[in-house]
């Protein structure tokens, strides 16, 4: 992976702003929301889209593995009832990896994170790279460039398959009869 160095395009968002983080992170840091929401559409979308993202993204930061793709299990729990006690369900095997990302330019180190579910060594890395570069001065770019595509190609997809399956839907009612039809007087004898 090149040695490059990130540039900054824009400064974080104003305190006012809807998406600007809580008064007790860091400057720049996305909030708890936004960092779920970029890791979902990471850990979802296919490989082959972000390794050509990452491919195709000018200027590369250097990247180093401070921990590489890992496979583990992890037990997955549900509730009775979505609301009720909680019981393992069963265990899934989820690929992490952490990488730093250096800003020659800059001065600086920023660290990303990303879980993929499966075995998925490269996914987890290539989302890890651009869970960094979130918390660098390309964040603007990677939201614009990989989070908002990839997102809106995820909610059309799900619309898709929903539609399909709504396709197949089976409605099923009883018909209730009344109490004071023929039926029920011939029915009491």
């Amino acid at each position: 992976m090149p040695a490059d160095a990130v540039s900054s395009d824009t400064a974080p968002p104003a305190a006012d702003s809807p998406s600007a983080p809580p008064a007790s992170a860091s400057v720049g840091e996305p909030s708890i929301d936004e960092r779920q929401r970029t890791a979902r559409v990471l850990a979802n979308a296919p490989l082959e889209e972000l390794t050509e993202l990452w491919e195709n993204w000018p200027d590369p930061p250097e990247v180093q593995y401070l921990r590489g793709p890992e496979a583990g299990l992890v037990m997955v729990q549900g509730r009775t009832g979505g609301t009720g006690d909680r019981f393992n369900l069963g265990e899934a095997t989820v690929t992490r990896a952490t990488v730093l990302i250096r800003d020659a330019e800059l001065g600086t180190d920023h660290t990303g994170t990303a879980y993929v579910l499966g075995s998925h060594p490269d996914h987890a890395g290539v989302a890890a790279i651009f869970d960094a570069l979130l918390h660098s001065a390309q964040r603007p770019r990677v939201l614009s460039d990989v989070i908002e595509p990839l997102e809106q190609a995820q909610a059309q997809q799900e619309a898709r398959r929903r539609a399909q399956a709504r396709s197949t839907l089976v409605d099923f009612f009883t018909v209730a009869r009344e109490n004071a039809g023929p039926d029920d007087e011939e029915d009491a004898e």
